[in-house]
């Protein structure tokens, strides 16, 4: 059985806002609440965007008619998967049942070793999607 890293990503609607820090901050709050207390071992962040023109990565907010759509990136440590496969399954699954209505799209997969002297993973090889 493998330890896998795994990163989702959801699109947040964010109503009666009218900066894309407020709505960074509604859509992580709201993403929190939901999540907590029963998965608060899952770490939810904005996600970034590279600029098409000039490459340079930015805050996945965009915001028109004071409603915004946040990117939230959702992470969380999968234990004894089988493969890649079945930890995304079971991340998907876990974070899915509290955050109904909201798909998820698989960011990235990282499988990781767990230290024997620190308690602290190591990474051991990646796959992405």
């Amino acid at each position: 059985m493998k330890n896998f890293h795994v990163v989702l990503e959801a699109a947040w609607l964010v109503r009666d806002v009218k900066t894309a820090d407020d709505a960074i901050g509604v859509a992580i709050s709201e993403a929190g609440k939901r999540l907590n207390p029963k998965l608060d071992f899952v770490e939810v962040d904005v996600g970034t965007t590279v600029c098409p023109v000039c490459s340079e990565p930015f805050s996945s907010v965009f915001i028109a008619a004071n409603t915004a759509l946040v990117g939230l990136v959702f992470e969380m440590k999968v234990f004894d998967a089988e493969s890649a496969e079945h930890a995304e399954r079971i991340a998907k699954s876990v974070i899915g049942k509290s955050l109904r209505d909201i798909p998820l799209t698989v960011v990235e997969v990282t499988e990781f070793e767990r230290s024997t002297d620190k308690g602290e993973p190591q990474q051991k090889s990646k796959t992405g999607k």
